[in-house]
C-alpha cells in the first residue's frame, strides 16, 4: 500500500496551532477497461510532530527486525559453510 503525504492547509491558521499533515493511503486497482488506477483507501490527518514520532518508532522497530534477520542469516550461512 502506498502513501501520499502532504501538508494539510488549515482554513484558520492560529499562532499556536501545530502544522498538520494529510496522509492518503492508496492502492492500485484495475478499472473496467483494465487500466491501473490509484484508489484512496483512507486518509489520516495528524500533527506533523505526531507523524514524525510514529515514523521514528516504526524505523526503530524495522531496524530491530533487520538486525534479527541479519543474525539469522549469519547462522544459516555458518551452517552451510560448516560442511
Amino acid at each position: 500500500m502506498a502513501k501520499v503525504t502532504a501538508e494539510k492547509v488549515q482554513e484558520q491558521v492560529q499562532v499556536d496551532s501545530p502544522k498538520m499533515v494529510e496522509i492518503k493511503h492508496t492502492r492500485t486497482m484495475k478499472d473496467a477497461s483494465g487500466k491501473d488506477v490509484e484508489v484512496v483507501d483512507f486518509t489520516d490527518v495528524k500533527s506533523v510532530d505526531e507523524a514524525i514520532s510514529q515514523c521514528e518508532a516504526q524505523k526503530a522497530n524495522l531496524e530491530t527486525q533487520l538486525n534479527e534477520c541479519e543474525a539469522e542469516l549469519a547462522d544459516y550461512i555458518a551452517i552451510r559453510d560448516a560442511e
